[in-house]
């Protein structure tokens, strides 16, 4: 089963350069039986690839000696519209340093997996298409992706129904406290 998709899709009609093709391959329904992830940057020329078990790659060199830090300096906003980041901003505060918001959730995971970001929180309910094969990048490098109120991530179904906000970190225990703000 195959699912692609163009995240950050208000980037790219309005001339802006975040957005991406994203394109998963999986053995089965949920986000656990994807074996292949490519993401190609419109912006920047970047190829982001992961494939099960054998690691993640950006243009060929493998990821991972980068991490995201233990405390977080950089956080990326995503799915977001002014209301939803005004009424969390105060309660990341204490958590993170900066704020970014770029528009593609895709392309702030590959930003975690490269450690240019140290956690990625959705703001609203995140669709499989868009993430499954940047999730991979993490999950390859054991870098925590969780569901902020939807279940085990790995069950997650690979459908294009909006499932629930979605948080990576650098650490389970971050995770955790982004996922208690966001789903509050």
């Amino acid at each position: 089963e195959t699912s692609g998709s163009i995240d950050g899709s208000v980037n790219a009609k309005r001339g802006l350069r975040h957005f991406c093709l994203s394109v998963a391959v999986s053995e089965g329904p949920s986000f656990g039986d994807v074996v292949f992830g490519y993401l190609y940057d419109f912006g920047s020329g970047e190829e982001w690839t992961a494939t099960r078990g054998e690691g993640a790659f950006l243009n060929g060199e493998p990821l991972g000696a980068l991490r995201p830090k233990e405390r977080i300096e950089v956080l990326a906003l995503e799915a977001t519209v002014a209301v939803s980041v005004a009424e969390k901003a105060v309660a990341f505060a204490p958590l993170a340093k900066r704020l970014r918001i770029m528009g593609s959730l895709a392309l702030s995971l590959c930003y975690l997996a490269a450690g240019r970001v140290d956690a990625v929180c959705s703001l609203k309910e995140a669709r499989a298409v868009d993430i499954a094969a940047a999730q991979l990048l993490l999950r390859e490098l054991d870098i925590p992706i969780v569901f902020a109120d939807a279940g085990p991530f790995d069950a997650g179904p690979l459908d294009p129904a909006p499932r629930s906000p979605v948080i990576a970190a650098g650490s389970q225990q971050l995770c955790e406290q982004l996922a208690h703000i966001v789903a509050t």
